[in-house]
């Protein structure tokens, strides 16, 4: 539970059909197994006490009694117990039967939820035993104990911020307004459905796009327990399809007639972050609800949820080249829209024989296709100064020409020193002012060009750049348009080698691999033996950290604690405790300390779902204290 994170199970036994005390029994021996997992929250099927294909024995009182009874018997197995359970039985009230989920914790009936939607097509004839479950909450009489018993009831853990279950079954969730939406409206951050959701060809795939946009949806955290081995199979046959999914994201699933319980770590802190970022969620809370308070010992959840070392790059590779297909469209036609704006023809763009200016040249070339315009107008320019190695300038010829862009070489190493000798700045003294002055000499250069050919200069700093800073203020900084603005170190390689495998000319794919495998440098300082001396990731850190530390920062609210626990455990065999921790807190410092060249920058694309741009994603004060996380990060 602690950083928000709360271990989760959908529990499929296997039962008799119309035998309560043998499936109460075996519930409990399943809880039992379920208790040692860690799981505080821990879901069964729908009717499982009798089963779901018990057919004209609901009418049986003899049957409606036994199972009574047992949910006694399992709710007694449950004290001392640290969860909170949801069974599924059917329930005589007022005359009227209805199918139920019993909400036990701590040796006590909590709560009962009825089914709200009967369905009665194709298989399904519930509408013969069940009535419709009442949404206002009443009182119900089990035994001496006064409990509960509607729709309209959620389940408030009164010791972890933001865990409010609800409750729906089966139909429920395929109708048009499910109860779960009202519940979600209401504040619930978790729904749990007991189901029995029988298996016909196909089926499995619509259930789970229904749990996976239900999550999506509603911005919570969805358990849907199904029925299995054990029910009826005269006409139908019940596969178990277990799910947990969160925001869209389906965490774990079992396969279907398996009998496979599943678990899942479900991130509360999370669906709150999500919730409050939207801004328009759960505007309406004008129903009548209950809510039933519960406690859970509060410890920290072992976690077995995965969390992507590159969470801005699909690990997939079909997923990852349609990704990186739809950013470079993104990107060009985002540049597109800017050159049919100004009506200019020529595009400035400054060429390293780097990963970023490679793929701001590729987007441009991609634009000027789109526009009709001859690659002739690209004008790609090579200043190569004190840090420049053959092997980059090389590179940066070889793909310009390539291209089909016209080369220009500036060299710039005359007008530095100049300058240098204007402001004082000893040549030998290797500091800031010697780096800062050649990014800004490359910048006047391209923006006069830009001038004197009517055209615009293409930015190629990317999202990583920007929010560590490293980046020479009024230098590299500045362009015209960035169209890799939206894009993170970690993404801009896949988008290159990308382009590489597609081109279909090998000669420029050749280029593309070599500017792939030079290291990352802003090669500002003398080379050593005629290789990169100042490589970027020795001083500022791994890029992949920094993309990890940035998604889970921006994205998710993570506090500096959680973040690095999550680090520890996606980078382990890559990364030791200890570098974690200090890249993180350079990344903290940087991060505030360098929003002052964010506050200013030049339009582009935003591409994903982090940004950085003061104009959408990230308005934060260029003069914001740190102190907050950094007191954090130090206490790591």
């Amino acid at each position: 539970m602690k950083h928000g994170f709360i271990k989760v199970m959908a529990v499929t036994p296997k039962i008799r059909v119309a035998d309560p005390e043998y499936n109460g029994s075996v519930i409990c021996e399943t809880l039992e197994k379920a208790y040692e997992t860690g799981a505080k929250l821990i879901v069964f099927p729908e009717l499982c006490l009798t089963g779901y294909t018990c057919g004209d024995l609901f009418q049986q009182e003899l049957l409606l009694e036994e199972a009574k009874r047992q949910l006694l018997v399992i709710a007694e197995k449950t004290k001392g117990r640290d969860a909170l359970v949801f069974v599924g039985l059917p329930l005589e009230r007022d005359g009227r039967l209805y199918n139920v989920a019993a909400a036990l914790q701590d040796g006590l009936v909590l709560g009962l939820v009825p089914k709200c939607n009967i369905p009665m097509y194709a298989e399904f004839y519930e509408g013969r035993y069940f009535a419709e479950g009442n949404r206002e909450v009443v009182p119900y009489y089990l035994g001496r104990r006064e409990v509960p018993f509607g729709s309209n009831l959620l389940f408030e853990c009164t010791n972890m911020q933001g865990l409010i279950v609800g409750c729906e079954i089966c139909e429920d969730l395929w109708v048009a307004d499910p109860p779960c939406t009202r519940h979600a409206l209401m504040g619930a951050t978790v729904i749990v459905n007991l189901s029995a959701s029988n298996e016909t060809v196909g089926k499995d795939d619509y259930r789970e796009l229904l749990v996976r946009s239900a999550s999506a949806r509603l911005i919570c955290g969805y358990i849907y327990c199904s029925a299995g081995e054990g029910e009826s199979t005269q006409d139908l046959v019940f596969g178990g399809h277990n799910m947990i999914a969160e925001n869209g994201t389906l965490l774990s699933h079992s396969r279907r007639f398996s009998g496979e319980s599943v678990c899942g770590d479900l991130d509360v802190s999370r669906i709150r972050s999500e919730r409050r970022r939207m801004g328009t969620f759960g505007k309406e809370k004008n129903l009548e609800y209950a809510s039933v308070p519960f406690a859970l010992q509060v410890e920290e959840t072992r976690l077995e949820r995965k969390f992507d070392r590159h969470p801005f790059v699909p690990g997939e590779e079909g997923l990852r080249n349609k990704r990186c297909e739809e950013i470079l469209s993104i990107q060009s036609y985002g540049l597109k829209k800017r050159y049919e704006h100004t009506g200019l023809k020529t595009a400035v763009i400054g060429i390293s024989g780097g990963l970023d200016s490679t793929l701001a040249l590729l987007v441009t070339v991609k634009t000027f296709d789109l526009l009709g315009l001859d690659r002739r107008g690209i004008l790609a320019v090579t200043m190569p100064c004190f840090g420049t190695t053959d092997r980059t300038y090389t590179n940066a010829c070889k793909l310009s020409l390539t291209l089909g862009a016209t080369l220009k070489e500036v060299d710039i190493r005359e007008s530095v020193t100049l300058h240098f000798r204007d402001i004082g700045q000893d040549m030998d003294k290797h500091d800031v002012t010697y780096e800062n002055g050649q990014a800004r000499e490359r910048t006047q250069v391209l923006m006069d060009l830009a001038n004197r050919y009517n055209g615009l200069v293409i930015g190629t700093g990317d999202m990583s750049e920007l929010a560590l800073g490293w980046a020479t203020y009024n230098g590299d900084h500045m362009s015209m348009y960035g169209v890799n603005a939206g894009v993170p170190k970690t993404l801009v390689r896949h988008l290159v080698r990308y382009y590489a495998d597609t081109c279909g000319e090998e000669e420029l794919w050749k280029v593309l691999l070599d500017v792939l495998d030079t290291p990352v440098s802003p090669e500002l300082l003398p080379p050593e033996e005629g290789s990169i001396s100042q490589k970027t990731e020795d001083l500022v850190g791994p890029y992949e950290l920094h993309d990890f530390f940035l998604y889970y920062m921006l994205r998710c609210a993570f506090p500096p604690e959680k973040i690095f626990r999550i680090a520890v455990r996606s980078f382990e065999g890559a990364y030791e405790e200890e570098t974690i921790r200090k890249w993180l807190k350079v990344f903290y410092r940087r991060f505030f300390q360098q929003q002052f060249k964010r506050s200013c920058l030049p339009d582009g694309p935003k591409v994903g779902s982090v940004a950085v741009s003061p104009r959408g994603d990230w308005r934060m004060p260029s003069d914001a204290s740190a102190a907050l996380w950094m007191a954090q990060a130090e206490q790591l």
